[in-house]
Order: structure tokens, then C-alpha cells, then sequence
């Protein structure tokens, strides 16, 4: 169970509060209030000015959920502690920081830090009687940065649970009007925790405003992540984190479709395919270089390119045992232990170089960059013959494709002639013009049909005739 911290001046600023809402209740006059959702009914709440050294940033927030992991040590602190120093000057340094990359500042907080800067606070944030910023943390952040002293924010009510609280931040990150988002990783994260609370999908999808097979497909997504990183892990060691994943969003969702597709034909294939494309994202490549793994991808491209020391093609796994019911069932097949194999590598390779810890000896580091660029590599030469291979298919697929659709243009063109000529509004000289460009056009198709074909097809024959025919 999750332990619950109180901030150490909690009474105090409670105290605080409730003052500074009766000085506003006694002073007549036009009072501010801030609108929320709960419980889907509105929520009028009163907005004080509050110092801002004894708000506290919310270690909770989901707008910093998974960044959290970017530095373990810095994160354990926070978890013992979330209201010590050292814990808020992580959380302060995470929401000036890029989603994607922490060690970057990211240049949205600077662009609001100068809005604040100039224009003041416009829009009021939200705590809760212990001094919690429940919204507005970032903003809180870049006020400290310009020396403000204080920040306008409205009071939840002394009686909200954690779950209230949860909820009513989940609310206003959704309105249509809040002007940043969470990142993907901590949207992910949301959902996850709302299904934690008990919520069914359809409830769940219904509050991030998106379709029930979406809310599926983000928590298979999630649930890739979460097995990814657990076997970056070497013995134990350093692993990938959340926010590693941060700009993977369109390639994980294009992942997850083509594999629900292969799936429901090949189960086996459809999982040496997911090891081989996130192989391929925990290398780096681009979405439309991935695009390029398809089925077959290792025996027809990856094998020929990957190095000895990568190319080891685990023997037939036995049958597996199910514990207390005396069955076995049969194990991965070769092609999937290999593509797992090959991808356990990759990633182990890529946490090792990421990783702070300083118990990872250089030497191990730099083993591990020269197995990730072996990889990446030979990755790199099967996705480019793939790629031409693509490209041949799509030249070849380009003429009958076209004179497909202009098979359903004239299919088409039948019904709205019959239905013209039905109403009497058909345009009889236009039309006449639109045939004898037809004709031109099947001219030209089939003096290109058939030039150097010996033996055309039926379909070519029939054209070939057809314009002789017409033309003597």
C-alpha cells in the first residue's frame, strides 16, 4: 500500500488558508472563484493569494509521472521523502525539463516563464489545504524562477480524498481549453491508474475523451513498455525507463496494429515481428524505416547483415511444463526465442549506455555501445534492402492499382449516367467529349500494353484488339 506523506507545515498552512478565505468572504465585494469537474458536476471554488515558499510541487502529478525515473537515486529520495528539499528540487528541476529528455531544458517552460514574466498570471492554480499544488506546478516552477513572492490559486475543499484530488487534476488536463498536455508515457500512466481504482474501460475511454479500442490499444502499449524495460535488465542491474520511450508514440500504435492483424493468423510470427520492431525502436530508427519489418523480415533481409556474435539461432526449445497440472505445452519456436534473444541484447545494450549508476564500469559501457552499433548496423543495411524491395513491389502495383480505380470511376460513372439520363439532366455534349478522351486514353494504354510482350494475357489482347477494331 502506498504510504501518504504530509507536508511538515501542513497544520500551519491550513490554518493560513482558512484566514486568508474568511479576510475575502468579510471583504465584500466580487469574490474570484475557479470552476472544476467533479463527480461530473461543477465545482465553484474561492481563490486566495498564497506565498508561494510554502507551496509544495505534488509528487504525484501526472505531468512528471514518468520522468520521475530519469535518475533512480534522486527518485528515491522523493519517494521517501517527497516534501524534503531534496525532493522538491527534483521535482522543481523535472517540470523545467523536455519529457523526452530531462537533461534538456525545455524551451515551453522558458516560453511561459517570459509569459509570466510580462503578463503576469492569468489563469489561477489549485491546492489543497495541506499547500499541495494539485494544477499549476509547472507555473509554480517558473514563478519561483522570476522571484515572484506570491500565486493566486484556488482551494479544494479541506474534506477531498487523494482519489478526489487524482480525479479532479485528471479533469482539468482533458478540458479542450488546457494549454499543454501530459506527455504520451504520462497519459499512459493515467489510464493505468484509473483502471487501478476499478473503472471499466468504457469509463475510462469515455474520460480521455477516445474510443474503448484506443483505451485497449494505449494499455497494450503500456504493458510492451513496462516488459521491455523489465528485461533491460541485466542481473538485476541498471534498466531502461519510462521516459526512454517518450517519442516512440506513433511508432508503438502503427506496432500494435500490424501485430493484432498478424496475430489473428500466425501467433508466431506476429511475435517474432513485435521483438523485431522494438528491436529496431530501441535502436532509434525513424517510423517509416520500421514501417519496413514486416513478416519474414529476419530469414529474407536481418540474417544476411547481422554479425556472428548477433546471429546466434537459439536450437528448439522443449515443451514447458505447467506447474501443479502435469501438462506441457509447447514452447517458442526457434524464429521467436532468436527474435527475443536478439532484442533482450539490444536492450540491455541500451540501458547499459544510458545508465548513471556508477557501479557500470566503462568497460561495460563501452562493450555495450559496441554490441548496439553492430546492431544498429546491421539493422540499418536489411531495413535498406527491404526498403528498395518496397519500392520495386510499389512500381510494379502502380499501373494495375491506377487502372482499378479507373475500373470503379467507370462503374461509377454507369449509375450517374443512368440516373442523368433518368432526370433528363444530362449534359449530352459534355459527355461525348468525355468518351472521345476515353478513347484517346486507351489508344495510348494499349500501344504501352503491348510493346515488348510476346504472348500478352487475355485482359492486353482484348485492349489491343478492341483499338484495332475501332481505329480500322
Amino acid at each position: 500500500m502506498k504510504r501518504e506523506f504530509t507536508p511538515p507545515r501542513a497544520a500551519e498552512f491550513s490554518e493560513l488558508i482558512k484566514k486568508r478565505l474568511e479576510e475575502v468572504k468579510a471583504a465584500g465585494g466580487t469574490r474570484e472563484t475557479v470552476t472544476l469537474e467533479w463527480n461530473e458536476q461543477p465545482l465553484h471554488v474561492e481563490v486566495i493569494d498564497l506565498p508561494l515558499d510554502g507551496l509544495y510541487f505534488n509528487s504525484s502529478t501526472h505531468r512528471i509521472r514518468a520522468q520521475r525515473s530519469h535518475d533512480p537515486a534522486r527518485n528515491e529520495v522523493l519517494e521517501r521523502d517527497p516534501y524534503s528539499a531534496e525532493g522538491q528540487g527534483y521535482l522543481q528541476f523535472l517540470l523545467q525539463a523536455e519529457p523526452a529528455n530531462p537533461n534538456r531544458r525545455d524551451p515551453d517552460f522558458d516560453r511561459l516563464k517570459e509569459s509570466l514574466k510580462e503578463f503576469g498570471q492569468n489563469d489561477p492554480g489549485l491546492v489543497t489545504h495541506d499547500g499541495v499544488l494539485v494544477n499549476g506546478n509547472t507555473r509554480a516552477a517558473a514563478l519561483r524562477e522570476i522571484g515572484a513572492q506570491s500565486m493566486r490559486v484556488g482551494i479544494l475543499p479541506e474534506s477531498f480524498t487523494s482519489a478526489d484530488i487524482n480525479a479532479v487534476e485528471l479533469s482539468l488536463q482533458l478540458r479542450d481549453d488546457h494549454r499543454r498536455d501530459y506527455s504520451y508515457i504520462n497519459r499512459l500512466l493515467a489510464m493505468e491508474e484509473q483502471a487501478a481504482l476499478g473503472r471499466t474501460p468504457e469509463v475510462i475511454a469515455k474520460a480521455f475523451r477516445i474510443r474503448t479500442p484506443r483505451y485497449h490499444q494505449e494499455r497494450w502499449i503500456l504493458s510492451t513498455i513496462r516488459d521491455m524495460i523489465e528485461r533491460s535488465r541485466s542481473g538485476g542491474g541498471v534498466a531502461l525507463r519510462l521516459v526512454d520511450f517518450e517519442e516512440d508514440q506513433e511508432k508503438l500504435k502503427e506496432l500494435h496494429r500490424a501485430y493484432e492483424k498478424l496475430n489473428a493468423a500466425d501467433p508466431d510470427q506476429a511475435e517474432e515481428f513485435k521483438e523485431l520492431r522494438m528491436a529496431a525502436i530501441t535502436l532509434g530508427f525513424a517510423k517509416t524505416d520500421v514501417r519496413h519489418i514486416e513478416e519474414g523480415f529476419r530469414n529474407t533481409y536481418l540474417e544476411r547483415t547481422l554479425p556472428t556474435n548477433l546471429n546466434a539461432d537459439p536450437a528448439e526449445e522443449e515443451a514447458v511444463t505447467v506447474p501443479g497440472l502435469g501438462v506441457s505445452v509447447p514452447a517458442a519456436s526457434s524464429a521467436v526465442s532468436a527474435a527475443r534473444a536478439l532484442n533482450d541484447r539490444i536492450l540491455r545494450a541500451k540501458a547499459a549506455m544510458l545508465s548513471a549508476d556508477p557501479t557500470v564500469l566503462d568497460s561495460e559501457k563501452r562493450s555495450a555501445q559496441n554490441l548496439f552499433d553492430d546492431a544498429k548496423d546491421a539493422f540499418d543495411k536489411a531495413i535498406d534492402a527491404a526498403g528498395r524491395d518496397a519500392r520495386v513491389r510499389k512500381r510494379k502495383q502502380m499501373a494495375p492499382a491506377r487502372l482499378a480505380d479507373a475500373c470503379a470511376d467507370i462503374d461509377q460513372c454507369v449509375v450517374d449516367l443512368v440516373q442523368a439520363r433518368a432526370s433528363r439532366s444530362l449534359d449530352e455534349e459534355a459527355f461525348d467529349e468525355a468518351v472521345l478522351k476515353l478513347r484517346d486514353s486507351l489508344h495510348k494504354l494499349a500501344q504501352q500494353a503491348g510493346r515488348g510482350v510476346p504472348s500478352p494475357g487475355d485482359g492486353v489482347t482484348w485492349l489491343i484488339d478492341a483499338v484495332a477494331v475501332e481505329g480500322s
